[in-house]
């Protein structure tokens, strides 16, 4: 019979120990109150010019990109893309999916800022008849002045729509 108490004991003992460590480590990793509001002005504001420079590329029109981006621009289509440098390579670059999309969809599902850099974690979908793309991954944005001056985006997972797996 002592056994049989020593045993249980020890089992409830580990049970205690694992749920313990699993609350301390959930509550070690929430925010505290000043990084759960910390964005400062400065962050929220380049968070807001990527969401709106973004929401510019529409189909067909690539007017109002240029107004978000520095002269000097650097953009990665992906982590093994060459750069493309200045608006006027990134323009050409974009061109191919912004001209034969019929609709294009960027949703952000989760944004972080540190200082001068944004990372969003987003689906691009551009809809088309003759260029489908379905594109997740993670752009990372280098904002100087106000403006982008570099964006990477990371490869989640992308592929044309039409040979995407249902």
């Amino acid at each position: 019979m002592a056994e049989r108490t020593l045993d249980t004991t020890r089992r409830g003992l580990m049970a205690a120990t694992t749920i313990g460590g699993l609350l301390t480590a959930a509550c070690t990793s929430m925010p505290t109150p000043a990084e759960a509001g910390g964005m400062t002005a400065q962050e929220k504001a380049n968070v807001a010019v990527v969401g709106e420079f973004l929401a510019a590329l529409k189909p067909r029109d690539m007017t109002n990109m240029a107004r978000y981006l520095t002269p000097a621009s650097v953009y990665r289509m992906t982590e093994t893309s060459p750069p493309d440098k200045g608006y006027d390579a990134m323009e050409q670059r974009l061109r191919q999916f912004v001209n034969s999309a019929d609709a294009i969809e960027i949703r952000i599902l989760s944004t972080h800022a540190a200082g001068p850099i944004v990372i969003n974690h987003r689906i691009d979908t551009f809809t088309s008849s003759t260029h489908p793309l379905l594109f997740e991954g993670t752009g990372v944005f280098f904002l100087a002045d106000g403006r982008i001056k570099e964006w990477t985006d990371y490869t989640i997972r992308a592929a044309l729509a039409n040979t995407w797996p249902a």
